[in-house]
Formats: C-alpha cells, sequence, structure tokens
C-alpha cells in the first residue's frame, strides 16, 4: 500500500500543498504555530518524503561525499560515523574516500569535471591542495573543509580551536607542577598547519606560566601515528634531563609514547605525564586511560553537514569559519585533577 502523500497531509491539515512541501523541505519561512500544525499530521500520518523523487527532481543525486587523508587513524573513522549519522538525518547518503594525505590525489578529485561526480558536495579534510588550486577547481560542487590547511576564509570551514586546545593541554600539565613538559608531534614544514597551530599552544602555555620552552623537548614527526609517537618518546628518554611530562598533538602519537614509557620502565603519570588530543575510543581502554583534549565530533559533523546542505540549496551567504568547541578529559595518564596555579 502506498504510504501519505503531501496532498493527504494538506487535507488533513487543512492547508495547501506548497505549505506543506515548505514544512517537509524548510524552503520558505512558515509561521510557528503552522508549522506545528503541519508537523503533528506528518507524524500522525508517518508520512515519508520520496527522497530519490525529489532529488532527481531538483538535479540532485542525494550523496555527499566525505574525503579525508587516512580513514585508519581512528579520528577519521570516528567523525566519518558522525558524518554519516548527520547526513542520514538530512535524507542524504555519504560516500567516502581517501586521499593518503597525496596532493595529487587531492588535486584529481577536485579536477574532475562537474557532470563526472556522482555527489551534490563535498566535505574535504584537505593536506596539501592550495586555495588558488581550489578556486581554480574545474568541478565546481559546493565544498566544505575541515581541519587546519588554512584557507584564509575563502570556502566555508568547520574546525577546533587547535591553539587553545595545545594551551589547554599543556596548562593540564603545567598546572600539574611539571615543569618539564615535552610536545610531540610538530610539523615545520607548509603543510603542517595543524601542527603548528598546536606548537603555538603548547607556547602560550609555557609564557602563560612564565617559563622559557626548552626547544630540545619539542620533537617533530612526519605523521601523527602510534610508531613515531613512541620514538619520539624514546628519543626524549634519552635526553640527560628527560622530560617529566609529554604533551602528544594527537591521540596515537600518546598511545605510542605510553608503550615506549612502559618498556622503559617509567611510571605513567609519576615519572611522566601524558596528554593527547582527539578523545579516540581506544585512549578510553589503554592502561593507563588517557588524558586527552575532546573536540566535539559530532558537532563538527552536524555544522559540516548543515553548511554543506546550505551551499547546495543555494542558501550559503559568506563562507562561514566555524569553530566547534573543544573539553580537556582527565584521565589516569596525568593522575588527577588540575590544581591553580600558583
Amino acid at each position: 500500500m502506498a504510504g501519505p502523500t503531501l496532498r493527504d497531509v494538506a487535507q488533513r491539515a487543512n492547508v495547501s500543498i506548497r505549505t506543506v512541501s515548505n514544512v517537509v523541505n524548510g524552503y520558505a519561512p512558515v509561521s510557528d504555530e503552522l508549522r506545528a500544525r503541519v508537523q503533528a499530521v506528518l507524524d500522525e500520518l508517518d508520512y515519508r518524503p520520496n527522497l530519490i523523487a525529489r532529488n532527481l527532481k531538483q538535479g540532485r543525486t542525494g550523496m555527499i561525499a566525505l574525503v579525508v587523508p587516512e580513514l585508519d587513524v581512528p579520528y577519521f573513522a570516528e567523525l566519518a560515523r558522525e558524518v554519516i549519522t548527520a547526513a542520514r538525518t538530512r535524507g542524504y547518503v555519504v560516500m567516502i574516500d581517501q586521499t593518503d594525505g597525496d596532493g595529487d590525489r587531492e588535486r584529481e578529485l577536485l579536477g574532475r569535471d562537474s557532470r563526472a561526480t556522482m555527489f551534490d558536495g563535498l566535505v574535504l579534510s584537505p593536506l596539501s591542495v592550495t586555495a588558488e588550486e581550489l578556486r581554480g577547481r574545474g568541478n565546481r560542487v559546493p565544498i566544505v573543509l575541515l581541519g587546519e590547511h588554512i584557507f584564509n576564509g575563502s570556502f566555508p570551514h568547520v574546525a577546533i580551536d587547535n591553539v587553545a586546545a595545545a594551551r589547554d593541554a599543556t596548562d593540564h600539565l603545567l598546572r600539574l607542577g611539571r615543569r618539564r613538559v615535552a610536545a610531540i608531534g610538530d610539523q615545520p614544514y607548509a603543510t603542517g598547519e595543524t601542527a603548528q597551530l598546536r606548537t603555538a599552544g603548547y607556547r602560550q602555555a609555557h609564557a602563560g606560566h612564565g617559563l622559557e620552552v626548552d626547544e630540545a623537548l619539542i620533537v617533530p614527526t612526519t605523521h601523527f601515528h602510534r610508531r613515531l609517537g613512541a620514538e619520539a618518546m624514546e628519543r626524549l628518554l634519552a635526553m640527560p634531563d628527560p622530560p617529566d611530562a609529554v604533551f602528544c598533538y594527537n591521540d596515537l602519537l600518546a598511545l605510542g609514547a605510553i608503550r615506549a614509557l612502559i618498556r622503559a620502565g617509567r611510571r605513567i603519570p609519576d615519572d611522566v605525564a601524558v596528554v593527547g588530543l582527539d578523545d579516540i575510543e581506544e585512549g578510553q581502554y589503554s592502561t593507563p586511560s588517557l588524558t586527552t583534549v575532546a573536540p566535539d565530533k559530532g558537532e563538527i559533523a552536524r555544522r559540516a553537514v548543515d553548511t554543506l546542505l546550505e551551499s547546495i540549496r543555494g542558501e550559503l551567504g559568506s563562507p562561514p569559519e566555524i569553530v566547534v568547541p573543544h573539553r580537556l578529559i582527565v584521565r589516569e595518564s596525568s593522575g588527577g585533577e588540575v590544581r591553580p596555579s600558583i
């Protein structure tokens, strides 16, 4: 049996079919009273829009794409789940691809002719592509950017405040009385903006406590992977005056550092406290559990999807710069509550 139609809803609510369509699609202003009346009938009749027919009529596919550097990095896997959930509740299907951080792959994706794409819009976490390349791309599909590749407001952008997040992580360790706080993950090259912002936050926290940064305690890594975190921690432990705490630029680096500390017979957090960033699920179940800075991944996904759909509908004005909240989650690897500065 066919489900209820817009006409059925309109007749029951005693409104026009156009009014019902406006409520269902959110295309035009409708008074709160009228919207509530129509929505009550939609719920009563259990109306479900024919998304395929609607999208075909509007010349759309009903799909958006999410492209990230590495799907086997837990942060991106968890973010992908949130994007899928946000898109599904808004009637869209998500296609997922990865670039492996390869600039040529990013440029190939963006260079496709618009007619060759299978999606209505793109959520992209870029590493290599430049603002000029984005502006000159052959693919004119609407786009929303994630992460910290800096485009100076040229495109819609959703991210956390990486400087503040790193400052909060480092400040937590300094407030615990640690005075040789290392940093693992700096990337002092053109595509390392996220790492550079986190290094800036690390420096700001030291300045806020009136402390000089020992440059030897800042250890760069080419990627944010477990193995590199372990190797960096081993280098730090080999110093004549090793650190008593370490801020890692993501949780995978921190988990690698924890492994190296345990292997070296160091007690966590007694000898060395550890803080990561990303709040991946794995950190909750590590031994010790990992103190981390948690970006609101659900909010990142929702704001990215909503902004992209506004752009698809032609309703987006100036490209928004959306900053999503983060919070510090204190677990066993840093050993306790934050104490006020002396």
